[in-house]
């Protein structure tokens, strides 16, 4: 193996496949000399990769844990299988976040030699998506405008199933809860903007290209997707201690102490009905001091329901 390049791939993807190998063993598969060898794995040291020496009497190397995570080589039938199974898990309400990012990252450098293989994977296997799930073709479709800086056109619904066209420039998706958004600066309204991706229908291609502007901070995008949910708000008295209800509750929700035995919660919700169902997961007694409009009716279905 001539290619000192080659050579070194070579070696770091036959220490990715097993726990260990000897020096001899290595000195076989890569047809090179033990000085080869030893010097290779140096190289790999250098490179970030915790290669570790198995002392004794053969002698060998493995990959260890590092402190950080070291570029991965993989085979073809490895990428493909990494490609579907993050398509599937991008699908559901808890991994979809971090699957798609993965996803997204891994379908740029994919070759073109495995796409066909992945479409043709795609075209004959399906998963159904968790409630909250989100379309990996829709996910990665707007990662890529915002990575390369593209407009948007889409058709959008609104909570009360108003239709409108769009044309954006998207800046990120972000997961709040179940759902999830596309924060964009909307030319036509002069101003930043949260989308609900089950509620866009989008166009493709992308649009032409844009100056990125100056983003909302984090605090910004989170005050903004917090003022959806907030559009339906109760304060109630609850009668639990404050501990036992804050440790049910995200760190999101405020809980005031009014005494030893009572607290105040700010509860939201995304429409009237969820905003009921989160009181009921307090999973204590209540009175409300202040509502929404539609909570009460909300609350007195449900009481119909359950009785």
């Amino acid at each position: 193996m001539p290619n000192p390049t080659s050579r070194l791939l070579a070696l770091l993807t036959l220490l990715q496949t097993r726990p260990s190998w000897t020096g001899a063993e290595l000195v076989e598969r890569l047809e090179v000399s033990p000085r080869t060898v030893r010097y290779d794995i140096r190289k790999l040291r250098d490179l970030g990769y915790p290669v570790e020496a198995i002392p004794g009497v053969a002698g060998g190397y493995r990959l260890s844990a590092g402190t950080s995570m070291p570029p991965l080589q993989l085979d073809d039938d490895e990428a493909v299988a990494i490609v579907i199974a993050l398509r599937t898990a991008t699908g559901t309400a808890s991994l979809g976040e971090a699957a798609g990012t993965a996803l997204v990252k891994l379908e740029q450098v994919l070759p073109r030699r495995l796409r066909g293989r992945v479409s043709a994977m795609r075209r004959y296997t399906e998963a159904a998506r968790a409630p909250g799930g989100v379309d990996p073709d829709l996910l990665i479709f707007l990662a890529g405008a915002c990575r390369d800086h593209r407009r948007i056109r889409f058709g959008y619904r609104t909570r009360d199933d108003t239709e409108s066209r769009r044309e954006v420039e998207p800046h990120r998706v972000v997961q709040v809860g179940r759902r999830w958004y596309l924060v964009a600066f909307d030319p036509a309204r002069d101003g930043w903007r949260q989308f609900r991706l089950d509620r866009m229908t989008v166009r493709r291609p992308e649009g032409a290209r844009f100056v990125p502007r100056e983003a909302p901070s984090a605090a910004e995008v989170v005050h903004g997707l917090d003022a959806v949910f907030a559009r339906h708000r109760a304060v109630v008295l609850v009668h639990a201690p404050a501990a036992e209800i804050t440790a049910r509750l995200p760190s999101t929700v405020p809980v005031e102490l009014v005494d030893d035995e009572r607290c105040r919660v700010h509860a939201t919700g995304e429409s009237p009905g969820a905003l009921a169902l989160n009181l009921l997961m307090l999973d204590a007694d209540f009175e409300l001091e202040q509502s929404s409009p539609g909570l009460d009716a909300a609350l007195a279905t449900l009481r119909r329901r359950l009785g």
